[in-house]
């Protein structure tokens, strides 16, 4: 099946409407859970997420089979369960049906679902909606991305005129703890965290970024960078269909995805910024959000030499990656 615009845009509308069928759902389990003791005693939390995850991710692989029947599938559900679909050129829709699982227990109000559409092993479509919030991150590749909120009108991400970012210094950064508390994984991210934030002439390397924040939700996180809220977010030892969706909402706002990866990459002339099949089924991504560009310097230069900061900053991070 060959996709072009006109054919994505089409799926796009029937992936909203799917986004907002599923928020049905997880508003309805957040809900369950806040309140699980006058519901069923013989339930914890972790078996109505576990009930709720697998409700929305069974209704959006039921619907895009009708819809869609030659589309593949990748999930977090049908992964756990141990289905291990390869990445083709076929249409591949990646799909986290509650990303910020914490969060949804918490009924803190940043979780959503993720739905990513992959074509020819690129991200060309990505939807990304908070219930909570009823705020809706929509992207076709080429097409630009959106965000709609409480069903207004959509705008254009970012929301404002890209800023110059001369330094980490200057930057307000996402990171996120994880869910493995290894001593080991936590020493590291503890360190490579105080470098971000420290002062240089207390800490070797140290950035004195403006400040860290931590939403819980990969794909949020990833959202509110293409809207311009957050300078640069680090996902470490997170999956594809956390950040998937976000990846090409991000790309189209003039945002920068890259990895530790692709930076080291030895081929010659490849691009920090495209993504190989193996960085987007990977578990590590930085990314950017789009900077204004200067007489000596363009939005991707700038991109690049703080990705590169970045890195530099935060050191060895090989035991943050397990599992």
């Amino acid at each position: 099946m060959s996709l072009g615009p006109t054919e994505l845009r089409s799926i796009l509308t029937f992936t909203v409407n799917l986004a907002r069928r599923a928020g049905t759902i997880i508003l309805e389990g957040s809900h369950a859970i806040q309140s699980a003791s006058f519901i069923d005693e013989k339930k914890n939390s972790a078996d109505l997420v576990t009930e709720y995850d697998i409700a929305v991710e069974n209704l959006v692989m039921t619907e895009i089979k009708n819809a869609y029947p030659s589309f593949q599938f990748i999930g977090e559900e049908t992964y756990a369960s141990g289905v291990r679909a390869a990445l083709t050129d076929d249409p591949t829709f990646c799909v986290d049906p509650i990303d910020g699982t914490t969060n949804f227990v918490h009924g803190f109000p940043f979780c959503c679902i993720s739905l990513g559409l992959i074509y020819q092993k690129r991200v060309v479509l990505g939807v990304v909606y908070n219930p909570f919030l009823d705020y809706l991150y929509t992207a076709i590749e080429s097409q630009g991305s959106y965000l709609t909120r409480c069903s207004g009108q959509p705008m254009k991400l970012p929301l404002a005129a890209p800023k110059p970012l001369p330094s980490l210094s200057k930057a307000l950064i996402d990171v996120e703890w994880g869910s493995d508390r290894a001593t080991p994984v936590i020493e590291s991210k503890c360190n490579a965290y105080l470098r971000l934030v420290a002062d240089p002439a207390i800490v070797e390397h140290g950035q004195m970024a403006h400040a860290i924040r931590t939403t819980g939700s990969g794909a949020i996180n990833f959202c509110l960078v293409a809207q311009g809220a957050i300078d640069v977010c680090w996902e470490i030892g997170c999956w594809p269909w956390d950040v998937c969706a976000a990846i090409v909402i991000i790309q189209e706002a003039g945002g920068s995805v890259t990895s530790r990866s692709l930076l080291a990459s030895e081929r010659p002339h490849a691009d920090p910024f495209t993504l190989t099949p193996e960085v987007l089924m990977g578990r590590e991504f930085l990314v950017v959000r789009a900077i204004q560009a200067t007489q000596d310097e363009t939005s991707r230069e700038a991109q690049l030499r703080l990705s590169k900061e970045f890195y530099e900053t935060v050191g060895n991070t090989s035991l943050m990656l397990r599992g």
